[in-house]
């Protein structure tokens, strides 16, 4: 291992912290490009999460084999690590999103080159790095997960408005049907004291008079139909058709 001078022990150390802060980093080999467009691939990565930065490889190596990584083969020519991390405010960073700013950035600028990363403690070639790039981000996961949440909210809303619609007709129904009219309370057969001797008094009259009535009734129907024997009624012609039929 390679002994950094004491003055370039601070930057070992700086290295170290963000390679160990970082949820993912990916290595581009930027020759030829100036200040200017570096600037604004840093400016692209930045609310990604992203930070674009340039250390010798020499210490980028040691700061790497202090943690366990290794990423010697990654570090030839001149190398800018993408380090994507949590951001200040907490928010995580979007490693999809920094791999797109990369790839997006070297489509018009074919100098910068993306050899490589490292994803948790896994050391990804320049196809796993690029196949980053093809992830969804994060506002497209937030934006999926909003549309199943809002689909799955409205299917329950209709299944809730479908069963009070339903419970409305199976009421409806049952009020046409007079299922809930019951059959209608019985007059009280409770008397006061003071009339029950009257009621006692008045029942053989009443009696009486029934018995009149029905003999009477009984005496007129059996002289009406001796009169003509031979008349039949419509429903002795129906009851007639109907036993033929």
């Amino acid at each position: 291992m390679e002994n950094p001078r004491a003055e370039k022990v601070s930057v070992v150390d700086e290295v170290r912290e963000k390679l160990e802060g970082a949820d993912a980093v990916l290595l581009t080999e930027y020759r030829g490009l100036k200040v200017g467009e570096l600037a604004t691939l840093r400016n692209a990565m930045a609310p990604a999460g992203g930070e674009y930065k340039i250390y010798k490889n020499t210490l980028v190596r040691i700061a790497a084999q202090s943690i366990g990584l290794d990423i010697d083969s990654l570090l030839t020519g001149p190398t800018a690590l993408a380090l994507v991390s949590t951001q200040a405010d907490g928010t995580p960073g979007d490693i999809a999103s920094v791999a797109k700013a990369i790839q997006d950035f070297s489509k018009g600028q074919p100098l910068l080159v993306l050899k490589g990363g490292v994803l948790g403690e896994t050391i990804l070639d320049a196809g796993g790095a690029k196949a980053l790039a093809s992830l969804p981000t994060g506002p497209e996961i937030y934006s999926r997960l909003a549309g199943a949440i809002n689909s799955q909210a409205r299917g329950m809303a209709s299944v809730v408005s479908g069963v009070h619609r339903s419970i409305a007709y199976v009421l409806q129904a049952a009020i046409d049907a007079q299922a809930f009219g019951g059959d209608a309370p019985a007059p009280s057969t409770e008397v006061t004291a003071e009339a029950a001797p009257a009621a006692e008094a008045e029942a053989p009259e009443v009696a009486e008079e029934a018995t009149a009535e029905a003999s009477e009734t009984t005496t007129e129907t059996v002289a009406e139909a001796a009169t003509d024997p031979t008349e039949d009624t419509p429903a002795a012609d129906d009851a007639a058709q109907e036993s033929e039929d």
